[in-house]
Order: structure tokens, then C-alpha cells, then sequence
């Protein structure tokens, strides 16, 4: 059944081109049918993959890394609940992405149809807009207004979400109701921090001594004004996975490999656009001490959560920082520069260290290679001017301090391991001009390990390093420790690059230490790529170490745990 030009669902695509769309990640069915081929219509391309949950995370991906609107579609039922996953992850991550789906027509509603459900209900609890909407001239201004919820606009940013009757989808639009306030791109709210505010921080944070700035997700935007402060302020500066590459690495604020250090000794910490989650100690004092907070955010949740900040700012981060530095003007940093330089040279004698040990990282006692060995490898061959996925567990603990790429991304603070792949995927379709590389563990790459083939049938230039230790490798050091006994986290040696070829991708199994740089460098000239690096499972991670793997009860750590429960009782 052919859709009008003048149907609902032409111009769900009509809009999506005007608001510049180009990529809809996607698998096909028929509750979706007239959207899909709307879409193809209008020119946007479709990257049609093997699991809705991969949709999702591609359109995660996509937003993360672009700033740009990420856009799923996917049909009725099992693939509406196979995309929950990938919804999660975006709202934890506070992602701007649009999930569009179909149902039953209406005469067939609640009647047992095929793939009948109530969508809505599923996934209103992790979305900031959910609806069904069941007549055709109200599609534009639903549409209009779960795009602009998905940015944030009067909330937190994450995934939107609207599913509409088949029927719906064909039901015509009149042309009165096709209104061009609906279909126009809209430009981003930005909001100015109120003076008085910037002046306290101002105050604060040019008196204290030991100044310590960290970033999220919030701060992306903000590149160029928040290396602005740190060049006036003098402050020390600890990145995190949602902000990874935002200040270069050769910054002489940056000290990420003396974190544990800083968090306990800074007087006044500043927060931009960045949650006090467990990733941060929840930002108690037992961790950070008796230091005060300032906190910017354009959310109400990064400033507000966990620990209120002495000074709170809800407004645009960028126009914030700006608002600060040119407020300061020319007074002088009340910021020790003995101590920031002396954490800067424990992070640069650290980080050379580190380099050097992983490069000549040895075998383990099976003769596999160590990860730290690949991670050092896959670093110099591929460079810094590149985009870094990495995903796992205990891979992903080598791989968070072994990669530096002025792009990354990993599982997030849902920690949603499986995103490697799809993640990768989007990520080269948005820069098809840099080297993107997925740095993955063997149990995070089972997840989505499918998506190899949607790499290759859309030529995505992705390429996969699988760090194939034969198990879950965080558990299995856990069960053994603890427990005397490994119980079903152990997998196969598998042949993952015999797997890839079979999907026409050029894959290589890496097992010498001869084999490494040769193989890096093939594949990357001839990616769609797959390496299967076998490496020893008797390498112990830091996140081995932690206590990750049996949850401690007040902190995510087992040291920070400590320290919490003697805070508690002091």
C-alpha cells in the first residue's frame, strides 16, 4: 500500500529532514513500513541493523558525539521491548534521541493483534516525552515537542519517545495543518548565568588554594571556555567518560592518573555539567573531604544531586565560563601553583610510566599477550587524531587509562556494556574520515557482535579490537578470591575473526607480539575491520582489584566503601 506525499508519515520524514536528520538507525516491519519508505523518499538514509537495541545505541552514539538529534525506528512488539536496553543507556546518559515506533491500526487495538502492547507504558519511567498518537493532524506538534523535551527543553535531555497505529501513519495530514512553525529546525535555548551567581563563584573560586574543576557530559559544548578558565584559574583538571578529550591530554591542568590523590585533597571542586554519581564517591566527604562544591549545569540534576554545591548555577555551561573568566578580569589566582604543578608532574611521571610498562607489558605464563600490550600498539599505530570506543569490563579498565583519543566513548554510567559495536558503527558514519576504532572486550562484543554484518553491508570504516581473554574476567578473579570456585563466567578461545569473515569483513586472529602492528596497520587500511587479539586471562585489572565484582554496600569501591563507613562512625 503506497503512502501519500501528504500522509503522516511523510511528513514525520519531511520534518526530520528539515531538523537535518541524515542517518535513521533502524530494523524494518511493517507496523513501520510507511515511515521507512517516506524516509528513503526524502533522502535520509536508513542503517538498517540486526537488533533494535543496536538502533538505539547507534542513535546514542550519533547524538553523543555530534551534538545532533540521534533517531531510531523500530517496529511493534519484540522490537519495541528489544530497544528498552538501548533507551535505558540514553537515559541514564541523558542522550537527545527520538525512538519512533508503530502499533496495530485502530480498529485492531486491544483486541490481540499481532505484537499488540502498549508501548507507552514500558518505557515512560526512562524517557522524557512518551506518547501514541492516533490522529494524523496532531502528529507535527507531537513530534515538534518530543524533540525538543529529547534536547532538554524544560528537563534533563534523553530519549523521546512516540509510536503511532499503522493506520495513523497513512492517514492524511490536511495541507492547513502542515504547519511550517512545527516543521522548521529550531535553534538550541541558550541560558545566561545570572550575575550575582557568577560573582559568588567568581569569589570562591579565585580565593581557594586548591581548586579542582571536573567535567561531563554537560561541558561538551564548552571545550573552548572551560580551557579558558583553567588557563586563568590555574585549577587542576580530572576529565570522565562523559567528557573524555574535552581538554587535551599536554594541558598543564590535567592530572587523571593522580585522581584518587586529588579528590581527597582539593578545597573547592567545580562541577560542570556533571553528576555526583558512583563514579565520583556520590561526592561524599569521606572522599572529597571538607571541600566545597560549585556547581554549572543546564539540568537541574548535575547541580543538585548527592551534594549541593555553595554555589549553584543553572545555566549554559559555556556562557557560564565565559561569564566567569571575563568577570575575573585580571585578579590574580589565589591557586597554590606549587601544588598543581607538583600533581602535574606526578600525572606526566605516571603517565610516561605507564606507557612504558605497557609496551613492554610481558606474556602471561600461557604465552598469550598481555592487554596492555595490544592497547599500546593499537595507540601508536592509530594515533591521536582519532575516535576511541571502548566497552567491557575488565578490558575496559586496561582500555580507560591505555587510550587517549580527543574523542571516546564508553558503557556510560549505566554501565551498558554491549555498545562497542554499535556505538563504532555510528561513530565512523559520523567521521568517515578519522580512524575510529572499538576497543572491546570478548564477553561486551557477544552482545552486539552481530552488527558486523551492518558494518559491512553500509561499509562502515570501523575497526574492531577484540580482546579475546576466554571469560568475564572481573567475575572470574572475584569467584576465584572469594569464592575458591569459577562458576559459569568462563567462555571460549573463540574464533571471532573466522566469525567476521564470514560476513565478507577483513579479520585477522592476533596471537605474537610480532603479529600486532602488521595487523593494526592492515586493518586499518582495509576496514571494515575485526582483530581478535588473544590475550592472557591472567592479567588482573584495577577494576579486579576494586571490589566491582561483589558490590560493596555503602560506595562502589571497596577502598571508597572504607572510607565511607569510617566517616560514618567518626
Amino acid at each position: 500500500m503506497k503512502v501519500s506525499p501528504d500522509s503522516a508519515a511523510a511528513l514525520i520524514a519531511r520534518l526530520l529532514k528539515q531538523r537535518g536528520v541524515k542517518h535513521v538507525f533502524a530494523l524494518c516491519g511493517g507496523h513501520i513500513m510507511p515511515i521507512w519508505m517516506r524516509l528513503d523518499a526524502e533522502g535520509i538514509r536508513i542503517i538498517d541493523v540486526r537488533d533494535e537495541r543496536a538502533a538505539v545505541h547507534m542513535a546514542q552514539a550519533h547524538a553523543e558525539l555530534t551534538g545532533d538529534l540521534g533517531v531510531a525506528l523500530v517496529t511493534a512488539g519484540p522490537g519495541m521491548t528489544n530497544a528498552i536496553t538501548g533507551i535505558a543507556n540514553a537515559h541514564v546518559s541523558r542522550a537527545p534521541i527520538l525512538v519512533l515506533s508503530g502499533g496495530n491500526p485502530r480498529p485492531q487495538e486491544n483486541r490481540g493483534g499481532l505484537q499488540d502492547m502498549d508501548h507507552t507504558q514500558l518505557v515512560r519511567s526512562i524517557t522524557r516525552y512518551a506518547r501514541t498518537v492516533r490522529e494524523p493532524s496532531l502528529v507535527l506538534q507531537e513530534l515538534d515537542e518530543a524533540i525538543s523535551r529529547a534536547f532538554g527543553e524544560g528537563g534533563d535531555p534523553g530519549p523521546s519517545y512516540i509510536d503511532f497505529p499503522t493506520d495513523t501513519l497513512r492517514g492524511i495530514v490536511p495541507k492547513a495543518l502542515q504547519l511550517e512553525e512545527h516543521l522548521c529546525n529550531k535553534p538550541r535555548t541558550v541560558t545566561r548565568p545570572d550575575s550575582a551567581q557568577v560573582e559568588s563563584a567568581v569569589d570562591l573560586l579565585w580565593s581557594a588554594r586548591r581548586v579542582l574543576v571536573i567535567s561531563g557530559r554537560g561541558a561538551r559544548s564548552a571545550g573552548p571556555e572551560l580551557i579558558s578558565l583553567l588557563d586563568r584559574l590555574g585549577a587542576v583538571y580530572l576529565d570522565t567518560g562523559e567528557s573524555r578529550g574535552l581538554v587535551p591530554d599536554s594541558h598543564p591542568s590535567v592530572v587523571g592518573a593522580m585522581r584518587g590523590s586529588v579528590m581527597g585533597d582539593a578545597d573547592v571542586v567545580l562541577t560542570i555539567g556533571r553528576r555526583l554519581d558512583f563514579q565520583l564517591a556520590y561526592g561524599s566527604p569521606a572522599v572529597f573531604q571538607a571541600a566545597k562544591f560549585v556547581r554549572i549545569s543546564d539540568t537541574s540534576t548535575e547541580i543538585r544531586d548527592n551534594r549541593r554545591g555553595a554555589v549553584e548555577i543553572l545555566a549554559s555551561p559555556a556562557e557560564t565560563l565565559r561569564a566567569m573568566v571575563e568577570h575575573a578580569g585580571n585578579r590574580p589566582s589565589g591557586v597554590d601553583r606549587e601544588w598543581a604543578a607538583k600533581l602535574r608532574k606526578g600525572h606526566e611521571e605516571r603517565a610516561q610510566k605507564l606507557q612504558q610498562t605497557m609496551a613492554s607489558a610481558p606474556n602471561g605464563s600461557d604465552g598469550k599477550l598481555h592487554p596492555n600490550k595490544v592497547l599500546s600498539a593499537l595507540q601508536e599505530v592509530v594515533g591521536n587524531d582519532s575516535v576511541f570506543v571502548t566497552d567491557g569490563g575488565d578490558f575496559l579498565s586496561f582500555a580507560r587509562v591505555g587510550l587517549n583519543a580527543p574523542r571516546m566513548l564508553d558503557p556510560g554510567p549505566f554501565g551498558c556494556i554491549g555498545i562497542g559495536v554499535p556505538y563504532g558503527i555510528a561513530a565512523s558514519l559520523a567521521f568517515p574520515d578519522k580512524p575510529v576504532v572499538v576497543a572491546t572486550g570478548d564477553g561486551a562484543f557477544g552482545f552486539n557482535a552481530i552488527e558486523v554484518d551492518t558494518a559491512v553491508r553500509h561499509k562502515a570504516p570501523v575497526l574492531i579490537v577484540v580482546a579475546n581473554n576466554g571469560a568475564w574476567q572481573i567475575e572470574v578473579h572475584d569467584q576465584t578470591v572469594t569464592h575458591g570456585k569459577v562458576v559459569g563466567t568462563r567462555l571460549q578461545f573463540a574464533d571471532y575473526a573466522g566469525m567476521a569473515r564470514s560476513f565478507g569483513m577483513h579479520a585477522e586472529r592476533v596471537e605474537t607480539e610480532a603479529q600486532l602492528k602488521p595487523a593494526i596497520e592492515r586493518a586499518l587500511a582495509n576496514r571494515p575491520a575485526l582483530l581478535d587479539m588473544v590475550v592472557t586471562p591472567e592479567a588482573i585489572s584495577s577494576d579486579g582489584k576494586t571490589g566491582l565484582a561483589w558490590v560493596p554496600d555503602l560506595q562502589p569501591l571497596a577502598a571508597w566503601d572504607e572510607a565511607e563507613r569510617k566517616w560514618r562512625a567518626s
